[in-house]
């Protein structure tokens, strides 16, 4: 029991932070950079791959026994496909003003790298349980550094805050839009894509920042221990 509770915690520490796929890994860049002008986009895109990481890992995890070795790539292909579909026409018909918000990139989370590179590095060598759990934790991190870049990016540009969010919850979401301040013109090195490869660069170095603290603290300290010299012995 103890074994598989520090197991999940460690797969909570890699997808939220150690092993983030946003920060870490550097992978899903394109969709990363280029959806996040705004809160809202960056959080339906963040629900959209984590759905689709917890959806692709359960599916791997269960048919790993039954998939020849030659041939696990294509067949975790079209799983992702076939999941991705399913999302993108959940999304057509529920969401359909983020739907065309997102565009392409909805589509495009079949080949993203997070999605085929978990199927492969760990639902496919591990139970459905721990598999689902890394997919939840990859997406969550994921969706962490998608928001976050929204949410800075639309600061800066715009002066408000989750503009648009019935767009993703429905009219009554429309009240939960923050005005920070009035800008007459819109800060366009934030909204457009330079501004997302600016604001991602200092959330990838506050990171390293962070962790180069923490193993400083956790480094352990030399004790010197001087040696003490015998230059006379009293009868």
């Amino acid at each position: 029991m103890e074994s598989k509770m520090n197991q999940y915690q460690e797969l909570v520490r890699q997808g939220l932070w150690k092993n983030n796929p946003g920060l870490v890994q550097l992978l899903g860049l394109c969709p990363l950079l280029a959806v996040t002008s705004n809160l809202t986009s960056a959080l339906g895109l963040g629900l959209a791959t984590m759905l689709v990481l917890l959806s692709t890992n359960t599916v791997v995890s269960l048919i790993r026994n039954y998939v020849p070795n030659e041939i696990r790539i294509p067949v975790f292909v079209m799983v992702i496909a076939s999941v991705v579909t399913v999302i993108e026409l959940l999304m057509h018909a529920f969401m359909y003003n983020l739907y065309q918000a997102l565009g392409i990139f909805i589509p495009l989370m079949v080949t993203n790298c997070i999605v085929i590179g978990r199927a492969e590095a760990y639902a496919s060598k591990n139970a459905v349980a721990p598999a689902a759990f890394d997919g939840l934790m990859m997406g969550t991190g994921f969706a962490l550094v998608l928001c976050t870049l929204g949410a800075v990016r639309e600061v800066i540009g715009s002066g408000t805050l989750f503009a648009g969010a019935d767009l993703l919850l429905g009219d009554w979401a429309k009240v939960l839009t923050i005005h920070l301040y009035q800008a007459d013109n819109q800060f366009l090195l934030a909204i457009l894509p330079p501004g997302a490869f600016l604001v991602m660069g200092f959330l990838i170095a506050g990171k390293n920042a962070v962790d180069a603290r923490a193993a400083a603290k956790a480094k352990p300290v030399e004790q010197k221990i001087s040696r003490a010299r015998v230059t006379h012995v009293s009868s």
